[in-house]
């Protein structure tokens, strides 16, 4: 019995509390207890001054109320696209600055910013804390596509805990080109004015809105009406998508946690993706989303947060303002956001620069993609009244004057074997104007509306040139019934005939992702013999943009043509074989006539 007395004597002094781990929870209760009542009723970022009797339901009644700027449903409106827009306009709001806004706090001050909407792009300015006449002096860009257009400016009162209070807004119609100067609005609410510098030019055409630095938020995402394409992609949406509601094409690179900076550290997660940083937090049920564009992003910087807390700045361009949240201000007019609380800033700040430049590099690279497809495309357009062209007896290829046609980097070997005709002969026989060899072939894919342009020599390509198109059956379950095809076609044919080098682009429009990649081949033959060639085929996917399917179309783009060009031979093989067994019947009667005509 003592020595079951002994236990439970010993059980009791670890497993029930003493009395003063009793104080110290029921004191750290209350406390909790008294600050959640005290950020309740007096909002708790509020210091008692001279006005605290302001009653702070003349703010949350009907002006409060329409306040939803944390709303979840608040999306943000990104639309997939290209680069090259043609926004006819550019329009620079400058934010100056505003006074008497309506005081919200308890001392009779605000902590206002100002939210920047024309058309679908949105802009948050920096926050001014204790001021009922705040100086901003910042400025805002925006593409649109036509005038007039409206531009609203609604002014805030950031609120640690709860979602921000409007002091009033004011919509302002710009109706042509040109500058209004500096001009005081009046906001729709009992008081308050806002300066606004609104200054509206006109774009070159087909200007880029990224490479000359007015991109936005929305740059990336815009889409021409002309030609709008599906996109399905069959995998579960990450956290770029159920949080921020970006594309599906956008995945996580790399994650980190940390805070941002503003009235004190919202502490959340920071998400890198090829396109955007992106930030969440939820401190209090305060819903903190913050979206940043990397074409937005001027530079990159390592800073602190108090003493010990290391931080990273991101600095944004002028013109960009913020995203999501109000930014920190800064005397050269370039907002920021500070984020620390990292578990390893040195590693975080390098993998975020390195984002950075993938993102330029990028862009540059898609640049010149672009450029070449559209060079392609306009060298291969040929009307159909144009006269066939026949093949040049010489062709000097000058690597100088020329450009390439497809892309060396992305071609592998998928063919090598004998081909039972010379180089000459396939060109006559199968690729000629003459030749209905693409019409048979196109029949037994079972493809529909084919239209074959001519031959044309094109000054930017050694050789020639034409373009075909085409629908095509798909049969991979992510894509539709049937696509739209074109194809580029180059052609080559050595001084002595002997060797033909031919080239193909092959373009999906209605696949997912069908923009981002084009399907490169590359025919080699080179006869050794009057009745033979050596043949090698190479071909691969080229893409014009990251794809988030990459490794997967281009494995899939390979295959599918590995079977093509099985059917291809095949078909091209029986073509021949009708042609000579038609010719040798052709000489056979007509030397079965010559006896009788004797």
């Amino acid at each position: 019995m003592w020595l079951l007395a002994m236990i439970v004597e010993a059980a009791s002094e670890f497993l029930l509390p003493s009395l003063w781990e009793v104080e110290v929870t029921v004191s750290a209760a209350l406390f909790f207890i008294a600050a959640y009542w005290y950020f309740t009723i007096f909002g708790g970022d509020r210091d008692d001054g001279p006005g605290g009797g302001f009653d702070r339901s003349l703010v949350d009644s009907p002006l409060r109320s329409t306040a939803s700027i944390d709303d979840e449903k608040d999306k943000i409106a990104l639309l997939r696209g290209d680069y090259q827009t043609n926004s006819a306009y550019l329009v620079k709001v400058g934010l100056l600055a505003a006074k008497n806004v309506i005081a919200a706090n308890l001392n009779g001050t605000s902590d206002p910013y100002a939210i920047i909407t024309c058309g679908t792009e949105k802009r948050f300015s920096s926050m001014v804390p204790g001021s009922r006449n705040p100086m901003w002096g910042e400025a805002f860009d925006f593409s649109v596509d036509e005038l007039p257009v409206q531009i609203t400016v609604t002014i805030y009162d950031w609120d640690i805990i709860w979602k921000s209070a409007i002091l009033g807004s004011v919509t302002v119609p710009v109706q042509n080109e040109g500058q209004t100067g500096a001009v005081w609005y009046s906001l729709d609410s009992p008081s308050g004015q806002v300066c606004l510098d609104i200054v509206t030019v006109k774009r070159p055409v087909n200007s880029s809105r990224v490479l000359n630095g007015y991109a936005g938020a929305n740059a990336r995402r815009r889409i021409s009406l002309e030609k709008q394409e599906p996109t399905v992609v069959h995998q579960k949406p990450g956290p770029l998508q159920t949080i921020f509601d970006l594309p599906f094409d956008e995945i996580v690179q790399n994650s980190y946690s940390c805070a941002l900076e503003r009235s004190f550290l919202y502490h959340g997660r920071m998400y890198v993706s090829a396109w955007h940083i992106c930030f969440h937090s939820n401190v209090f049920s305060k819903q903190i989303k913050v979206i940043i564009p990397f074409e937005d992003i001027d530079e990159i910087r390592r800073s602190q947060h108090a003493v010990i807390n290391p931080a990273i700045t991101i600095i944004l361009r002028v013109g960009a303002g913020g995203h999501g949240v109000p930014p920190l201000g800064s005397a050269d007019g370039r907002v920021r956001y500070k984020f620390a609380s990292f578990w390893n800033r040195n590693h975080a700040i390098k993998m975020l620069q390195r984002a950075d430049n993938n993102f330029h590099a990028m862009l540059e690279a898609e640049k010149k993609a672009i450029a070449l497809s559209e060079l392609r495309a306009h060298s291969s357009s040929v009307k159909s009244s144009r006269k066939p062209v026949e093949v040049p007896k010489e062709n000097n290829i000058n690597i100088g004057k020329f450009q390439p046609f497809v892309k060396d980097e992305a071609l592998s070997t998928i063919y090598d074997g004998l081909f039972p005709c010379t180089a000459e002969q396939f060109f006559n026989l199968l690729l000629s104007d003459d030749s209905n060899f693409t019409h048979e072939y196109r029949l037994t894919r079972k493809d529909s509306n084919l239209l074959v342009g001519q031959w044309h020599a094109a000054e930017e390509y050694e050789g020639l040139v034409r373009e075909i198109t085409f629908r095509s059956i798909c049969k991979s379950p992510m894509c539709p019934p049937d696509t739209a095809m074109t194809e580029w076609q180059h052609v080559v044919l050595s001084p002595d005939k002997g060797v033909l080098v031919f080239e193909t682009v092959q373009q999906a429009h209605d696949v997912p992702f069908g923009s981002y990649f084009e399907v490169h081949c590359r025919w080699h033959l080179e006869s050794n013999s009057e009745s033979s060639c050596k043949l090698g085929v190479k071909a691969g996917a080229h893409f014009k943009k990251w794809c988030v399917m990459h490794s997967k179309i281009k494995a899939g783009a390979v295959d599918e043509y590995k079977r093509e060009v099985q059917l291809i031979i095949e078909v091209a093989r029986s073509y021949i074989e009708s042609r000579t067994r038609a010719e040798e019947s052709v000489v056979s009667s007509s030397s079965a006539v010559k006896p009788e005509t004797s």
